[in-house]
């Protein structure tokens, strides 16, 4: 590797595309898991307001929460959408003019937000969710793609900031969210087009930094592009290195077209490719994050701390899950994304073991309520750490450049269907089993920390190539395998 890679210059180029990508991706993506919590009185007064004024009387209550419902859960169709059309507009157009173009759903989005209440339209709402869903779902995984294939080997591990900015898109939800900024009935309207910002300054910076180098070199078979965008980025220097093992790359996969999300399904050469990212970051609604945010208020209630301070001791949460994810960019590439995983995942597996029984004995100890608070924050800290990070990373890792945006797209199909099933199903668990209801995400985690600990092959400093010899001796137990015919039809 050139001693290059690791001047100033490049520090701060590279720093400034993950801040100018993450503005306006996966920033999104947090920002709109949390916004939308604090004007849903407001809404929903808006929503019986409107009915009013057309049909001359109000709705029945269940049909507001109706209208509610599906403004919520409209955001994650979207995201459906986004993650749906994400591979062939990427291959298309490029992971850049695509990054652009994808702030364009996020203005309208913002637009239609705006206009509601002048219009006296609640649809325009939902068709404004609709869009962010839509935006979110493109940038969750473009971002990801995008980065990865900017950076160099050794710094890999940047990609976890695509995690960093979700996490920040979260804290500044609650941040704007408060009352004493955008959180009220007055200025509802302009917490809800907050969007646009975010897609402005992206719209307007990132014009100035390169396509990804290997979407360059390896789809468009342009080195002098490719070469001109790894100094732009890398600082001055001929990355033979780098240039080789792209290369390689590209030569194995002479004459191979873009693959689809069924031949990861079908194909036996990315058989434990799919297998590890449909467990690793498909499932990773299914960790108990969502759920334990949803406990968050209740047990800090229980904790006797005052309802106007929860939502401050709530920003808590979103910080401490982003300085982990940033101790987590720090520590990858230097421990491995396997011992992040396992452990993180131990740790979350005993977490959610103790918040099972201590939510259970909330009313036997005064104590009780803030041991079950510490553990939240200890929850929130593992899963920074571990697959919150290490899940944005190691799909770009896992691939060659013909199956990587199908991947992401399978990444993404699973997340929001996840998300969306996991938004209906909960509120029946909690009902049935009460705190207990943590136990299914015990066990998954369980089973996660021992596929990382024994199955997973570890990624870290490894070329691409590498990285799939490794995979082939899962795929192909039976039979010695060459990397690069294993890649073929």
């Amino acid at each position: 590797m050139n001693s290059q890679v690791h001047s100033g210059k490049l520090t701060l180029n590279l720093t400034l595309l993950c801040l100018v990508l993450g503005i306006g991706g996966t920033f999104q993506y947090g920002l709109h898991i949390s916004l939308i919590n604090s004007p849903a009185e407001y809404i929903q007064k808006f929503i019986n307001d409107t009915w009013q004024h057309r049909y001359g009387s109000p709705l029945h209550p269940d049909k507001i929460t109706l209208f509610w419902s599906f403004i919520v859960s409209v955001y994650s169709i979207g995201g459906l959408m986004g993650s749906l059309i994400v591979g062939y507009l990427s291959v298309s157009f490029g992971r850049k003019k695509t990054q652009l173009y994808n702030n364009v759903f996020a203005l309208l989005g913002a637009a239609l937000m705006m206009l509601s209440p002048v219009a006296q339209s609640f649809e325009m709402i939902i068709v404004g969710r609709f869009l962010y869903g839509v935006n979110t779902g493109v940038s969750l995984n473009l971002h990801t793609m995008y980065i990865g294939e900017c950076a160099p080997k050794k710094l890999r591990g940047i990609s976890v900031t695509v995690s960093l900015f979700i996490a920040l898109g979260k804290l500044m939800g609650f941040v704007v969210g408060l009352r004493e900024f955008l959180g009220s009935e007055a200025l509802w309207p302009y917490l809800m087009s907050f969007s646009a910002v975010p897609a402005l300054v992206q719209l307007l910076t990132l014009p100035f930094f390169p396509e990804s180098p290997r979407y360059l070199l390896i789809d468009k078979d342009n080195k002098e592009g490719c070469l001109k965008a790894m100094q732009q980025l890398w600082g001055a220097g001929d990355h033979v290195a780098e240039m080789d093992d792209m290369l390689a790359e590209k030569n194995s996969l002479e004459g191979e077209q873009r693959k689809g999300v069924m031949d990861l399904l079908k194909k036996r050469c990315v058989r434990w490719q799919m297998i590890s990212i449909v467990l690793t970051c498909g499932a990773i609604q299914l960790t108990g994050i969502n759920v334990v945010y949803f406990y968050a208020y209740d047990v800090f209630r229980n904790a006797g701390i005052p309802d106007r301070q929860i939502p401050f001791i709530s920003l808590g949460i979103g910080v401490t899950e982003a300085l982990t994810t940033v101790l987590c960019g720090f520590v990858i590439d230097r421990m491995g994304r396997k011992p992040l995983l396992w452990i993180n995942y131990g740790v979350i597996t005993l977490t959610l073991s103790l918040l099972t029984a201590t939510l259970s004995l909330q009313d036997l100890h005064s104590w009780m309520p803030y041991f079950s608070s510490a553990l939240i924050f200890i929850f929130t800290l593992s899963f920074g750490l571990g697959p919150g990070g290490v899940s944005c990373v190691i799909p770009t890792e896992m691939f060659v450049q013909s199956y990587r945006p199908a991947a992401y797209m399978l990444i993404g199909i699973l997340n929001w269907l996840g998300m969306f099933i996991l938004a209906w199903s909960f509120p029946f668990m909690e009902a049935a089993l009460g705190a207990f209801c943590f136990v299914f995400f015990i066990i998954l985690c369980i089973c996660m920390g021992i596929f990382s600990f024994l199955i997973l092959p570890e990624t870290k400093n490894k070329s691409i190539l590498e990285i799939l010899d490794s995979f082939n001796q899962l795929n192909f137990r039976q039979q010695k395998t060459n990397p690069v015919h294993s890649t073929r039809l």
